[in-house]
């Protein structure tokens, strides 16, 4: 028991020191912050959710007393309770009834959360960290767009010589693609947090299930009907229209992990297939469009299975022959 709270307050420690990094104004104190959470994943995953919300906790508190209040409920909502309720859903499972009997049956009975609702429940995070971000600039549409102008033309008056107006065009794109930048940060953040979390704990020996196939994760069905709903209401005005622009904006993203997942299915034959997903991984870092074709690819899997179609239609590998 000494042990298990000893890990819970490296873990919260850890996480707080890397959330607290940012009062330094270091530019390594951006991705310190973005893996703050993974401190408290990994405790989650391979000691139990309860290990993750001690070290959340402890961090909380560590944070209040040496920084302050609000910064300690802002890493609470925002960094300690995602990292472990993501924590707690990679480990969730139940007996299946009739499951096989032998030595392998611990693995062979438990039937785990889907990797799909997880990646929804990952999107559902960032629609509500994206959203709280913005509601804390202001209450309504006007009020948020206001503060970010004033905000963005500060810093491009402190970048340049010139004294930038907030009716600048720059300003004005900044603000149209912030809440979209912020919601696909949020949305890959955490996804990257959560598989790092899974990958180190599969090292370590701290897995307590099998290592999932990433390739075969499906969103739930409704998830684009969903995706439709959003994208039509993000034509509106006001904060409905913000917050649409925001759901949309993180089940694109979602599709596109989906893409990611169906170039690993249909890249499976090809000669040199290391070489190749290598070649893509690198485009789609160094070519942001390209996220574009990887969500009309999700799309595509959504509505026509283009996964299954593959798989069906897979020649076997030819027999060796004496």
């Amino acid at each position: 028991m000494m042990a298990f709270g000893l890990i819970a307050l490296i873990a919260g420690a850890a996480s707080a020191l890397m959330f607290a990094s940012i009062v330094s104004g270091a530019l390594i104190s951006l991705v310190l912050v973005c893996l703050a959470p993974l401190p408290l994943m990994l405790a989650a995953i391979a000691w139990g959710p309860l290990c993750g919300a001690l070290g959340g906790l402890a961090a909380t508190l560590v944070i209040g007393v040496a920084l302050s209040p609000p910064l300690a409920l802002g890493y609470g909502l925002a960094i300690a309770l995602p990292a472990w309720w993501l924590g707690h859903l990679a480990m969730l499972g139940r007996p299946l009834a009739g499951g096989l009997a032998g030595p392998d049956a611990a693995s062979l009975q438990v039937e785990w959360y889907p990797l799909g609702r997880i990646l929804l429940w990952i999107a559902v995070l960032a629609t509500l960290l994206t959203a709280g971000s913005l509601f804390s600039l202001g209450s309504d549409a006007s009020t948020i767009s206001d503060a970010m102008r004033r905000g963005f033309a500060r810093v491009l008056s402190l970048m340049g010589e010139a004294n930038v107006t907030e009716n600048d065009p720059r300003v004005g794109l900044m603000v149209a693609v912030t809440p979209v930048l912020v919601a696909a940060s949020q949305m890959a953040t955490l996804t990257l947090n959560l598989w790092l979390a899974a990958k180190v704990a599969a090292v370590s020996g701290r897995l307590h299930r099998p290592w999932p196939d990433l390739s075969g994760t499906s969103l739930p069905p409704m998830t684009l009907v969903a995706l439709c709903v959003a994208l039509a209401f993000s034509f509106f005005g006001g904060m409905t229209g913000i917050l649409a622009v925001v759901v949309t904006t993180v089940l694109i993203v979602a599709y596109a992990l989906i893409g990611l997942a169906v170039l690993h299915i249909v890249t499976r034959d090809l000669a040199n297939r290391a070489f190749w997903l290598a070649a893509a991984y690198a485009i789609i870092f160094m070519f942001s469009v390209s996220l574009v074709l990887l969500t009309v690819l999700g799309l595509a899997d959504a509505v026509f299975g283009l996964r299954e179609r593959f798989l069906r239609n897979r020649q076997p590998p030819p027999l060796p022959t004496s």
